[in-house]
């Protein structure tokens, strides 16, 4: 049986992957009525009389909604809210698993910006935190940036901010153990698309002064003949204000590090020797990578890391939301801000130690059962510093 049977059988044995499971037994009739009527009563006046009591008396300080329209699933694109269930009960599970965290799938029949923002806000009071995922770009920035300012819970869009996180512990590691500072290498992203916007993002806010970005036509520029839509022109403006223009080949000349959200193969064993001495490569398009491991290391990639997991360095989103969640709820943030991000990247790369780092090991791996708790401490202590906090 191959691995797709394998996955079908799974999934039809247990009908999915997560179930409602009660905090308390109900064997007798003092129980009903402790848990429901008469005494479910007293927790509902409490609450009424303070609303921020609703932590103490239900599940909302530890509930989180994943939240899709099933437009930007995976690889499989826009699918619809049905055949995106599959994915975000594994989100859900995956958040129990590591971050002991309770999440419910919410699968919008919907495509509209406005009625997702409706939507979500409809629901947040039973949830501390909204995980959106799998949301088309562009219309995701908006939806979180309008949400997060909407809501007093933190919202985060794991397919942006997951991945980035993740990219820039990896980073922060391999600088390191290549002897590179990361205010003077040169960064190529390919694939400027939720992902790779906010990887962008995030390294210019590390401090990386030399970034190049490019989609299928070439660098993104405002003076180039395709035309800039949306989030890409602030790219341009952002990374390419002398407004250069070129193919990824031109991009790549003498770059210290290519970092992937795009389409397999696309890198080429050529590309590599225009790199600079012990380039750093993270191809992350799956299932194939930008560029095989085995191909990128014989053309003399230093370090070299993948989305996958049958290959050293899997740059795998798990590593960051279970913690950050754990953390922004243990802090009750009102946010997750930019400080609170960069302390997860920050964390996730402080588990390897310098006697431990090498080419094979930038960061740790998913089921190391010290990141999500240092995750967490990390960025709770980032809300308190931020004052985000309410606990």
């Amino acid at each position: 049986m191959n691995i797709k049977e394998e996955a079908l059988k799974l999934h039809e044995q247990n009908k999915g992957k997560i179930e409602m499971k009660s905090t308390i037994e109900l064997s007798n009739n003092r129980d009903l009525s402790l848990a429901y009527t008469p005494g479910v009563a007293e927790p509902c006046r409490k609450i009424a009389d303070n609303k921020e009591d609703v932590y103490r008396y239900t599940s909302k300080g530890h509930f989180v909604a994943v939240v899709t329209d099933g437009t930007a699933v995976l690889g499989l694109g826009d699918i619809g809210p049905e055949a995106a269930l599959p994915v975000m009960e594994g989100k859900a599970a995956l958040f129990k698993s590591f971050g002991n965290i309770d999440a419910v799938p919410i699968c919008l029949d919907t495509k509209g910006t406005e009625e997702i923002i409706q939507a979500v806000t409809y629901i947040a009071p039973s949830f501390g935190g909204i995980n959106l995922e799998d949301i088309a770009s562009p219309k995701c920035f908006e939806i979180e940036k309008r949400l997060d300012a909407a809501l007093d819970i933190p919202v985060f869009h794991d397919d942006q901010h997951g991945t980035a996180i993740v990219v820039a512990a990896a980073m922060l590691n391999s600088l390191k153990l290549a002897g590179k500072d990361i205010s003077r290498v040169k960064v190529v992203v390919n694939g400027p698309g939720s992902a790779g916007t906010a990887i962008v993002k995030m390294l210019m806010t590390m401090g990386v002064q030399t970034l190049v970005v490019c989609d299928e036509h070439g660098i993104l520029s405002e003076t180039r003949k395709e035309a800039l839509k949306d989030h890409k022109i602030e790219l341009a403006r952002i990374t390419n204000p002398e407004n250069k223009n070129g193919d990824l080949s031109s991009a790549i000349v003498q770059a210290d590090v290519f970092i992937g959200v795009s389409i397999g193969n696309i890198l080429k064993p050529e590309m590599i020797k225009m790199m600079k001495k012990d380039p750093i490569v993270f191809a992350m398009a799956n299932p194939e990578p930008e560029i095989d491991y085995n191909v990128a290391k014989q053309s003399g990639v230093k370090i070299m890391g993948t989305g996958r997991s049958d290959f050293p360095n899997q740059i795998n989103n798990v590593l960051a939301f279970p913690g950050i969640f754990k953390g922004a709820l243990s802090a009750r943030a009102t946010t997750i801000n930019d400080e609170m991000k960069l302390a997860a990247a920050e964390a996730i790369a402080a588990l390897v130690t310098e006697e431990e780092l090498t080419e094979e090991y930038i960061i740790p791996g998913v089921f190391d059962e010290r990141v999500a708790q240092q995750v967490a401490d990390y960025v709770k202590a980032a809300a308190v510093k931020t004052k985000v906090n309410r606990v």
